[in-house]
């Protein structure tokens, strides 16, 4: 028993379906952090330290066609965003994925105070130029912030939603979404 549960009279195993019902309400949120000190080889760098990610969260290997084609979006969509940092910014200096009940939010930090902006509309045969329409076609959302610190510079943002649920998430004898 635990004691103060003892000591309020109560059942501790109460307490512990009180916990359990409460963390059913509220997700748990993984965050994974890449610091990043030189802008050289960050795109790489950023898709590897993803991909395992989400190996690591479920997402891969794929279940679906659906699933797989959404992990690949995942990687491109974390290429753009890192290499118009790269591009525009000095390079960025921090990735951060955060994940929640099939959502990823994507976080990438520069120091530039520069937000995104569409430029004027290009051949689609005409290299570069292209990233924020990929954002807006393959992200649920996306949006850049002045960074929460304080500091000099901003965070451009991205989310995702996981077309199927991870098997463990999933009631016993059922298919993917």
């Amino acid at each position: 028993m635990m004691r103060g549960d003892a000591e309020a009279g109560r059942d501790p195993a109460e307490g512990l379906a009180e916990i359990r019902a409460q963390a059913r309400e509220q997700p748990a949120v993984q965050v994974r952090r890449l610091v990043m000190h030189r802008p050289d080889g960050a795109v790489t760098r950023c898709r590897d330290f993803t991909a395992a990610a989400l190996a690591d969260w479920g997402w891969t290997p794929a279940e679906t066609p659906e699933d797989r084609e959404r992990a690949e979006d995942v990687l491109l969509l974390v290429s753009e965003v890192v290499t118009n940092a790269c591009l525009h910014a000095g390079g960025p200096e921090e990735l951060v994925l955060r994940h929640s009940d099939g959502r990823l939010r994507v976080e990438v930090s520069d120091a530039s105070p520069e937000h995104p902006r569409a430029r004027a509309p290009r051949s689609p045969a005409m290299p570069g130029g292209h990233g924020l329409m990929v954002l807006d076609r393959l992200a649920g959302a996306w949006g850049s912030a002045a960074k929460a610190d304080g500091g000099p510079g901003k965070v451009v943002w991205l989310e995702v939603g996981r077309p199927s649920r991870p098997p463990w998430a999933r009631p016993p004898g059922s298919d993917p979404d």
